[in-house]
């Protein structure tokens, strides 16, 4: 459950005004102690999403909802990669500070029908406890998470969920649905098998079956849980709608990666990486000097580095132009753009602050046996695309 839309279609998407942003140190505002005001809250929970479909909604959420569910649904098919282990703590700790209590679903049947690990639902389950796993060991907040087996939550409540995989499904033509099944890495004209094609629908209900105000999750998940809205407005008596946060996609690592591949263990840092398996594919990824656009180690340090130490540290020599600490994307992407800070010696600051945010969760498969154990399984499985 795992291909952005430009901004302006994202806009072209809104049904309702924007409502106007105040701008905080999130940080700061994660730190704090004691409650939040409402617009301390929307600025955080904000903060999450490249995309927010509707703010006003969402804005009204905080306000009037005293019990606010947010949810994500993830696959177990392989190794965690740093954007879904680092990324996903980062704004599960932000919803989470606003009260907001984070539903994670371990969609074990998803990947099943789609063919991760051969199909083999054990090995999926395996995976699944693996994730949980990074997710505890990298400082995700768990006071209010809840892990939620997919297979075990439906056969407690089968009647309910089969009944509104079966409306939506009745609500939805063929080719809205067709439209969906790049939620799982496929396309429209591949060879998909009739589970495969279910699949968004049962994404779909997945939303209501779990009673979700906020689906958080990533851009790749967009056209699904825009059908789950439009499946409301068809609803007699009608649904509330998901408020939609979106967050950003990281590219891959080399040149022309649009997305992270499981299966190309070069194309993203995974959760566990060794520190000299960190360097190297820092080393090799593609940076291109004076150049933001399509550039994986700036993304890094815009979604990963930045909102994690709130700054990023450049060590240099002054012949170089001497240390320098930059607070804001806008600050780093204008020396950037200028040639005043260039890959030879953003590479290495990267390759040293991904490591510090790495090194709990290696400690914690190198020390805690049960984990160990997990990760030995999950290295030896087959990853299937």
């Amino acid at each position: 459950m795992a291909s952005e839309q430009p901004q302006s279609q994202a806009a072209a998407a809104a049904d309702s005004p924007e409502v106007e942003q105040i701008t905080y140190d999130m940080r700061e505002l994660l730190q704090k102690s004691g409650e939040l005001t409402l617009d301390e809250k929307f600025a955080l929970c904000r903060s999450v999403g490249e995309e927010c479909i509707q703010e006003a909604e969402l804005r009204r959420l905080l306000e009037k909802k005293p019990h606010i569910v947010a949810y994500d649904g993830f696959e177990p098919s392989g190794r965690m990669h740093i954007a879904q282990g680092v990324l996903k703590a980062l704004n599960v700790n932000k919803l989470t500070k606003c009260g907001i209590t984070f539903k994670f679903w371990v969609a074990d049947w998803f990947a099943q029908m789609n063919n991760k690990m051969g199909g083999d639902l054990a090995k999926i389950q395996v995976v699944g406890r693996y994730l949980v796993e990074i997710w505890k060991a990298v400082g995700m907040n768990m006071e209010g998470v809840e892990f939620l087996s997919c297979s075990e939550e439906i056969n407690k409540r089968p009647a309910e969920y089969w009944s509104l995989v079966m409306d939506i499904a009745r609500r939805s033509n063929l080719k809205r649905v067709m439209r969906c099944t790049q939620i799982m890495g496929r396309n429209e004209d591949d060879d998909l098998s009739a589970a495969q094609i279910f699949y968004p629908v049962m994404q779909a209900a997945d939303i209501f079956f779990l009673k979700a105000d906020i689906c958080q999750l990533g851009m790749d998940q967009r056209k699904v849980n825009m059908l789950a809205r439009e499946y409301c407005d068809d609803c007699r008596p009608k649904r509330l709608k998901p408020v939609i946060l979106s967050h950003a996609m990281l590219p891959g690592l080399l040149e022309g990666q649009e997305k992270m591949s499981k299966s190309d263990p070069n194309s993203a840092i995974f959760m566990e990486d060794s520190e000299a398996e960190v360097k190297t594919k820092i080393k090799k990824a593609y940076c291109p000097p004076l150049q933001i656009a399509s550039n994986p180690c700036v993304a890094y340090v815009q979604h990963i580095v930045l909102p994690w130490f709130n700054k990023f540290d450049v060590e240099r020599t002054e012949a170089n132009g001497g240390n320098k600490s930059y607070s804001s994307y806008e600050e780093l992407t204008a020396d950037y753009e200028s040639g005043a800070l260039h890959p030879s010696d953003l590479k290495p600051a990267l390759v040293k602050q991904l490591n510090a945010i790495l090194q709990p969760v290696r400690d914690h498969f190198e020390q805690n046996a049960e984990a160990k154990a997990l990760l030995k399984q999950v290295k030896s499985f087959k990853v299937t695309k």
